[in-house]
């Protein structure tokens, strides 16, 4: 990604949060960035384009730091928090901060959605990495890491979207991780087992 383009994305974050998506014009970002409208259009021919830049660039860096933070990352907790952290959290602290939050996430999603099915289907492969190593545990408990890392991923995008605010969201993904590591631990395997005995014996 150029300079230039880089700039045009930090102005369109800067106005979309200030207008929303829907009244941002392509002059509105022209004047921000302080380019001509060909110039502009050059790099985005409008704003759809725009939108699914700054997924890009969001999932780009996320993945990076993911990817950085996971060296130092102790046990499957760790990564997965590093991993909603990166994720989600960041993501729902910045719309957070927007005056047109809703708007701004209408937007996105009326526009973007195969920039977000593209993003979400990174974000699950970097998930089953980490799970991968669990594989044996997760099969014991009858769990696939493919489907598990599809099942985490959604959850804690829809986390995100349904958190009252930040303290519930954070809630949520704890809820989410330690599920994960029930899983990954194999007392998941037990306690079904337990359950099953108890059905067996109990009928």
């Amino acid at each position: 990604m150029s300079n230039l383009e880089t700039e045009i994305l930090d102005a369109a974050l800067r106005v979309f949060s200030r207008y929303g998506v829907k009244r941002t014009t392509m002059v509105d970002l022209c004047q921000e960035v302080d380019v001509s409208r060909q110039t502009l259009y050059n790099r985005f021919c409008n704003k759809d384009e725009i939108l699914r830049g700054l997924i890009g660039r969001y999932t780009d860096t996320a993945i990076a730091e993911i990817d950085r933070g996971l060296q130092d990352a102790p046990g499957l907790g760790n990564k997965l928090d590093l991993v909603f952290d990166r994720m989600v959290v960041d993501g729902y602290d910045l719309v957070q901060t927007m005056p047109n939050a809703q708007d701004f996430v209408d937007g996105v999603n009326a526009v973007s959605k195969e920039a977000l099915e593209v993003s979400a289907a990174r974000f699950r492969t970097v998930i089953a990495v980490i799970l991968a190593p669990h594989n044996t545990a997760l099969e014991r408990a009858g769990l696939d890491v493919a489907d598990l890392s599809d099942f985490v991923q959604r959850a804690a995008k829809a986390a995100a979207d349904q958190a009252r605010d930040r303290a519930h969201l954070r809630q949520q993904l704890r809820i989410l991780r330690q599920l994960c590591l029930r899983a990954a631990s194999g007392d998941a395997t037990d306690h079904a087992h337990s359950k099953e005995n108890e059905d067996v014996h109990g009928s």
